[in-house]
């Protein structure tokens, strides 16, 4: 007899359903496991063993071949345990087969049969309600997988707890959702002293999700800023929530099946690798770009990271997703982020303070920032630089707005934007829009026109730059609640993209 129990590999965040066969027959007693499995798959044999000695369960004196189809699908991970369990136990007759038939499993098992937390709890309560079937996963995950609420989860501590499920002695009630995150404390803009057209910059950034690059001498507030954008962000659509949690529960950064809608927020640092950025590695795992999906990507000191990382953003920032192609593999991530990104002028960041400037000024800044290509200089939606403050802007009492007074206003943009993109389901902000749509969002009168056109006869740009300083007056606009964009629209947005006097 050949029993089948189910589960799932992950491909990225996409969950692909995986039939764990197992026949017992005559022959030299043996365990063997077939399918592509990996190290950790191949090792399952050992843990489902010893877990069946702790439940008093002797394998058999036969032949015993799980075989995890398709065959031609890698299989990784830890998670193949409770499936494999389950499936030999069924074929031994200490479970029913009918039992496994409308349930998809995947858990870690001890030796001692508890079973263990495994990632990817959430895309599997997906497939598992795509499959209509009932999911039972390790207790530790039973609150992530419930957030689904299409299926019925059950989440036992031990392979004892599911064994007695499934055979009716104790049935486990249905896992309850984990606890959502309260609305996080951010570090407030109020504490931000001058800047404020760097203030204004990322408010612009934060209601559009436009690309923003400062460059600065040190301590002139540009990582202060940064970190508080989270802060002015509306909370995550249920949508964008899980579409991020997914991808957290494949890196296993979901912590007590609980779920935010805060926008992550990840700053990697500068001696990051690519595949720490973009994702990859032995697993093919998420990287940063992904992690911050629906949220900010914040790179400090960008000139300092490796030149290929930063031109490895060219395609998520353009496409919304990153490819991770590996010798069998080839994955998917989504990778929709705003990036927020700080430089020093130059190395010794002091280029422009005649009390310290460098003896190799101009030539260092110039050498300095080349360090970044033009095609990806050319993909920040706004480029600016911020002066470093004063000691009477340090001295300066009172506050200047709130966090909470800068994020009304961002969120009433977004309204504006998800009233106007509800029908098309490839854009979410204004920074989403091009070709035809954005012609429509984003038409000019005469006065507009004109301004573009003198703005691009002096300066130049490229036609990509062109599409992005429309889509930065459109979210300008919107922060003025106006329906058409006018001049000084316009003209803010066109004053965003220069640096160092370089318009494109």
């Amino acid at each position: 007899m050949v029993a089948i129990a189910h589960t799932v590999a992950f491909e990225g965040v996409e969950a692909r359903p995986v039939e764990v066969q197992c026949s017992v027959s005559p022959g030299m007693p043996g365990f063997g496991i077939v399918g592509l499995p990996d190290k950790s798959v191949s090792e399952a044999r050992e843990r489902v063993r010893a877990a069946f000695a702790a439940l008093s369960i002797a394998m058999p004196s036969r032949r015993v071949t799980v075989n995890m189809s398709p065959a031609n699908l890698p299989k990784e991970g830890s998670h193949f345990d409770l499936p494999i369990a389950l499936a030999v136990l069924a074929a031994l007759e200490i479970v029913p087969v009918e039992a496994l038939d409308g349930l998809l499993s995947l858990g870690e098992l001890g030796l001692d049969g508890r079973l263990a937390p495994v990632t990817g709890a959430l895309p599997a309560a997906m497939a598992a309600a795509e499959a209509d079937r009932a999911l039972m996963v390790p207790r530790a995950c039973g609150g992530e997988a419930a957030w689904v609420g299409a299926v019925p989860v059950f989440a036992p501590r031990t392979l004892r707890e599911a064994v007695d499920h499934l055979t009716d002695r104790a049935p486990l009630p249905r896992a309850a959702p984990g606890e959502a995150h309260d609305r996080e404390i951010f570090d407030d803009l109020s504490e931000v002293k001058g800047q404020e057209r760097a203030r204004r910059a990322i408010e612009i950034a934060a209601a559009g999700r436009h690309h923003l690059l400062m460059v600065g001498p040190p301590g002139a507030t540009k990582t202060m800023l940064a970190r508080r954008i989270p802060g002015i962000l509306p909370p995550l659509t249920p949508q964008e929530a899980l579409e991020t949690s997914v991808v957290h529960s494949v890196a296993g950064l979901l912590k007590n099946g609980s779920i935010s809608r805060e926008a992550p927020f990840c700053q990697p640092h500068h001696t990051a690798s690519m595949a720490a950025i973009v994702g990859g590695g032995r697993q093919a795992g998420p990287g940063q770009v992904s992690l911050a999906h629906n949220g900010v990507l914040f790179m400090d000191e960008l000139p300092e990271f490796e030149r290929r990382v930063i031109d490895a953003l060219r395609e998520p920032i353009e496409t919304g997703e990153i490819h991770v192609s590996r010798a069998n593999a080839h994955i998917r991530y989504p990778a929709r982020f705003l990036l927020v990104a700080a430089a020093n002028p130059c190395r010794c960041g002091y280029l422009a303070d005649p009390a310290q400037a460098c003896a190799r000024a101009p030539v260092c800044g110039g050498d300095y920032m080349a360090r970044i290509s033009g095609p990806m200089m050319d993909r920040f939606d706004m480029r600016m630089e911020v002066p470093q403050i004063t000691l009477e802007e340090i001295q300066m009492p009172g506050k200047g707005e709130s966090s909470a007074q800068v994020g009304a206003r961002v969120a009433a943009a977004r309204v504006l934007q998800n009233q106007r993109f509800a029908t098309d389901p490839k854009a979410r902000v204004n920074a989403d829009a091009s070709g035809r749509l954005l012609e429509e969002i984003a038409p000019l009168d005469a006065e507009c026109r004109d301004l573009f056109s003198r703005a691009a006869a002096r300066f130049g740009m490229t036609p990509r730059g062109y599409h992005r300083i429309l889509r930065v007056a459109r979210t300008i606009a919107d922060l003025d609640a106006s329906t058409e964009i006018r001049a000084p629209h316009l003209a803010e947005a066109l004053s965003f993209r220069l640096v160092f006097g370089s318009p494109d």
